[in-house]
């Protein structure tokens, strides 16, 4: 059973930085495309990041050269690095396995 679970999210102040996680179970994150998404309120889901299962990267405009998608395949477990974070980051972050979702784990960003 393919489960996901991110963590790692919080309040941080603008031009800070966070980790977040996403540990799977249930399969093997290096056989397949794994992503990150985000919702702010009042808004609709929006692709952040992707990661192929040969490590081929693709980026959001609004996060490109801010944000790092990547894998620890010991761990089995897919981050998200984001630097010099913006109020307009503020969301709950979410990661997926076509057609698995997680949870999210929110992110506030705020002096």
């Amino acid at each position: 059973q393919v489960r996901l679970v991110e963590s790692g999210g919080g309040l941080v102040q603008p031009g800070g930085s966070l980790r977040l996680s996403c540990a799977a179970s249930g399969f093997s994150i290096s056989s397949t495309d794994m992503s990150w998404y985000r919702q702010a309120p009042g808004k609709e889901r929006e692709w952040v990041a992707t990661i192929s299962s040969i490590g081929i990267t693709n980026y959001a405009d609004s996060v490109k050269g801010r944000f790092t998608i990547s894998r620890g395949d010991a761990r089995n477990t897919v981050y998200l690095q984001m630097n010099s974070l913006k109020p307009e980051d503020t969301a709950v972050y979410y990661c997926k396995k076509w057609p698995n979702w997680g949870q999210g784990t929110q992110v506030t960003v705020s002096p």
